[in-house]
């Protein structure tokens, strides 16, 4: 059966969160048209992400090997098991979904943190002396980036503004993912009339966003 991963990156519970509103209402949406998919889901604020020390590689983005493994500590090793479960989860899966708000002109920092451990040499990415080859091409694959912001950001502006959807979108390019579109929650402002009314037109848009990215 094929899987997909929904993964969310905001403290704030379903209710009160635009873009896990969305988001939910996009993998539902997903599973009800694709019922040869299961659902994994991911909350970046309710896991551990390891943070990446330099014992833990070989080399660049590349894991060490068992002896040196074994050299480690106890706490030490269990990060890296950690981190190669989350790869592995992350490489099995075959749509993603993102639900994240816009902060600072990006994102909330686990979703950073997610990234430096799945964007791994050998799983996800290999690299060459002169070039990264992306290794997430070997199947079908889709992804969709949620993202909520308080503001309607003219299109004109986004490359200017939206660093994190572009971060999100080009990493996710890098790792071969063909697939790739994003639904953005703008302007959910500050009234609940403003975060509905952006909520509605960001949902009245899933069928065409799961269209484009797995048909």
């Amino acid at each position: 059966m094929k899987k997909i991963l929904y993964i969310t990156v905001n403290s704030k519970p379903e209710e009160l969160s635009a873009s896990k509103t969305v988001g939910r209402a996009f993998v539902n949406r997903f599973l009800e048209l694709h019922n040869d998919f299961e659902l994994e889901e991911l909350n970046l604020y309710d896991c551990h992400i390891p943070r990446l020390e330099y014992q833990y590689f070989e080399k660049r983005n590349a894991m060490v090997k068992e002896e040196a493994f074994n050299k480690l500590d106890k706490s030490q090793q269990e990060e890296i098991h950690k981190i190669v479960k989350l790869t592995d989860q992350f490489k099995e899966a075959d749509m993603y979904v993102i639900a994240a708000p816009m902060w600072s002109l990006s994102f909330p920092a686990p979703l950073k943190e997610y990234m430096d451990c799945v964007v791994m040499d050998g799983k996800t990415i290999r690299i060459h002396e002169n070039r990264i080859e992306g290794l997430l091409n070997d199947k079908p694959r889709g992804m969709v980036y949620i993202q909520s912001s308080g503001g309607d950001i003219p299109w004109m502006l986004r490359m200017v503004m939206n660093k994190g959807l572009n971060y999100v979108l080009d990493i996710m390019g890098t790792l071969g993912i063909k697939k790739i579109d994003e639904l953005l929650v703008d302007g959910t402002g500050c009234t609940e009339e403003e975060r509905n009314k952006a909520i509605g037109k960001a949902i009245a848009k899933i069928d065409n966003v799961i269209d484009e990215v797995w048909r």
